[in-house]
């Protein structure tokens, strides 16, 4: 029987990426049966990471400190004592040690881009260039692992969108006030960090305010420095911090525009999140946001003026700015978790093969 491990690391606070773990990790058993029908069934099994203080759950403990500056060799044989009778094993994070066989997901290369991000694991770019195959989430991820870190051939498999995107209900009036937020809004969600370009949003907002004193710029996301230095100043921002979870489909339904002015993104979830729930979006023109918005939103330069002007145009409404927001609508439709998962286990079953 195939057997296949899917590896993660156990995090106290989930982020995007360890949504693509638990939504690619529960739909592999089906996805690989799909493909699978007539041949010998897979075995499925799960191996979560923590380190070795950690109150976390978990099956494995590692010293995840020690491991990140370790050498590839010392890296090499903890992975080999970790995923002992694992068969192929997915590892979805850089930081977890490699493993003899393994197919590895590359979210972007951000770590090497750019100093403000987490450090590179000293020994990943040897790591993946070993690995039987690298999945990223995006062709220009792909393009950038071939290009920086010396990858053959990465398989490109979009992540998804989650359903409950999809006819969101809006966020009730009251439920917007406890925000801080009363009217028409601009919504702006994720981090803070250098690539996502605050400066040009915040460069472009006393413009948009200037034409639409009625509306308000919401920004979503942990509270940040940076972020808090450029829009405190600023009139009609509100910074709502860290929304929960449950909240976020109802916050995108109920903007007027979604923005995203990154100027790197590895795929893009802001975007396709707004587009899911029938908002107009503006999005950066750069990385891998003109795929994954394609037709579906308008994209813009990534600078003060191209932001401004393109959030005060998605703001005037009209027959073909709804048009733009229903193509965003169908367009995230083709974005399912459930392809993402088939998209992986072709991967799965090729390397086993």
């Amino acid at each position: 029987m195939p057997r296949l491990s899917i590896a993660t690391s156990a995090t106290a606070v989930p982020m995007g990426a360890q949504a693509y773990e638990r939504h690619v990790s529960s739909r592999a058993p089906a996805a690989l049966a799909r493909l699978s029908a007539g041949d010998e069934p897979w075995e499925v099994r799960s191996v979560v990471v923590r380190s070795v203080r950690s109150s976390l759950g978990g099956n494995r403990r590692l010293p995840m400190g020690w491991l990140a500056a370790a050498s590839p060799g010392a890296r090499a044989a903890a992975g080999r004592l970790a995923y002992a009778g694992a068969g192929l094993v997915h590892r979805m994070s850089l930081e977890l040690p490699p493993a003899p066989h393994e197919v590895v997901t590359l979210h972007d290369v951000v770590s090497w881009r750019y100093a403000d991000e987490s450090a590179p694991v000293r020994a990943a770019a040897e790591e993946l260039r070993r690995a039987a195959a690298v999945v990223c989430v995006s062709a220009f991820t792909a393009s950038e692992a071939v290009d920086l870190l010396g990858l053959d051939d990465p398989v490109v498999v979009p992540n998804g969108v989650e359903e409950r995107y999809f006819g969101a209900a809006p966020l009730a009036a009251d439920a917007l006030a406890r925000f801080g937020v009363t009217g028409p809004y601009v919504l702006a969600a994720g981090g803070a960090s250098e690539r996502k370009n605050l400066e040009a949003l915040a460069e472009a907002w006393p413009r948009v305010r200037a034409a639409r004193p009625d509306v308000t710029l919401v920004l979503a996301g942990p509270p940040h420095p940076r972020r808090t230095e450029l829009f405190a100043p600023l009139p009609g921002v509100r910074l709502v911090g860290r929304v929960p979870d449950e909240a976020m489909p109802g916050l995108y339904a109920a903007a007027s525009v979604v923005v995203v002015p990154s100027l790197v993104e590895g795929f893009g979830l802001p975007a396709l999140e707004g587009m899911a729930t029938g908002v107009p979006v503006v999005a950066s023109d750069r990385s891998s946001l003109p795929e994954v918005v394609g037709d579906g939103g308008l994209l813009v330069a990534p600078t003060g003026a191209g932001l401004a002007e393109g959030v005060l145009d998605m703001l005037s409404g009209g027959a073909e700015v709804e048009r733009m927001a229903h193509r965003g609508l169908e367009r995230a439709r083709r974005f399912t978790w459930e392809a993402s998962a088939e998209g992986h286990a072709r991967v799965w079953r090729s390397v086993s093969a």
